[in-house]
């Protein structure tokens, strides 16, 4: 079983019997310069586009044909200490920390696919579950983004309840048990891809497109926190959550779902699911929706 010792007395989260939250310093966050937005420039955007139409299907046709190798199986099958509960946890707080820090959300897809793959070859002690979210973070974050945290950046985050030895062992176990393989496909691939497909329809309608992609994507990152959702691969997750973002929304040309290859029971069931997750979570979803977007999902607080 994976365990660390060291940390201060009083900031492990094993001791935190009322809240038995991951820890972390708000005041300390530090939050990192998003890239300009000049970045989408024309130029860039008809070169994105030519790109894609040029080796779109063979990429989504290779992340397709990797994902079930990347998808972890019952992943707290083997956790005699680490619960669904506390996973919910863990994943709730890395979503607004890497969201402070200014990374993608790639990364935090990618971070809870080695969070979850690590889970399911090896048991972890309940006291350094939350350095293994930082050190998945971390590894994430080393594969997608140019600027990755610092590990003092990320000890600080938990409160120095641990130290940056510890981390880097800890760094070497995960990918040791990963096989040095992280380029995992995931849910913000496929979500890229299917609104990519579906802007080249000849009647594709741009504003509905970029408010379904807004929304699903919004979806899909509640999702990553429940393990009820650890069973579907990333493409249906990607599929049901464009589907449902659609109807939720009532657009007039929605996402012809067709093209993600999956049979409409499939597709109905994760779809039911994710709207009753949306349910459960009306009240604070519009909060990290964009203004304009979360104007038009008021039915959110109401229920309707």
């Amino acid at each position: 079983m994976v365990s660390v010792t060291g940390g201060r007395p009083g900031a492990s989260p094993q001791k935190l019997e009322r809240s038995r939250r991951p820890r972390h310093c708000p005041a300390l966050l530090r939050r990192r310069r998003r890239r300009p937005e000049e970045a989408a420039a024309s130029g860039q955007s008809r070169l994105e586009l030519q790109t894609f139409r040029e080796y779109g299907e063979s990429w989504y046709r290779s992340h397709k044909g990797l994902e079930s190798r990347f998808q972890p199986r019952e992943p707290l099958a083997r956790q005699p200490q680490v619960t669904a509960e506390a996973r919910c946890r863990l994943v709730s707080w890395l979503i607004p920390v890497h969201r402070d820090l200014g990374y993608s959300f790639e990364a935090l897809c990618l971070t809870v696919n080695i969070l979850d793959r690590f889970l399911a070859t090896t048991p972890v002690a309940a006291d350094c579950f939350q350095l293994l979210g930082v050190t998945a973070l971390l590894l994430a974050c080393k594969q997608v983004e140019v600027h990755p945290p610092s590990v003092k950046q990320l000890l600080t985050l938990c409160c120095d309840a641990f130290s940056g030895q510890q981390l880097c062992n800890l760094e070497c176990i995960v990918l040791h048990k990963l096989g040095f393989s992280l380029g995992a496909p995931t849910v913000c691939f496929f979500l890229e891809h299917f609104t990519r497909v579906r802007l080249e329809a000849p009647d594709a309608d741009p504003g509905e497109a970029a408010d379904a992609g807004i929304l699903a994507r919004a979806v899909a990152e509640i999702s990553l926190a429940d393990y009820a959702f650890t069973k579907y691969l990333p493409s249906l997750l990607a599929a049901a959550s464009l589907g449902l973002a659609d109807r939720l929304l009532r657009h007039r040309r929605p996402l012809d779902l067709r093209i993600s290859g999956y049979q409409r029971r499939r597709l109905r069931d994760c779809m039911a699911e994710l709207q009753l997750l949306v349910s459960l979570n009306a009240a604070a979803l519009p909060l990290v929706l964009p203004a304009e977007v979360a104007r038009k999902c008021l039915w959110l607080r109401s229920g309707d």
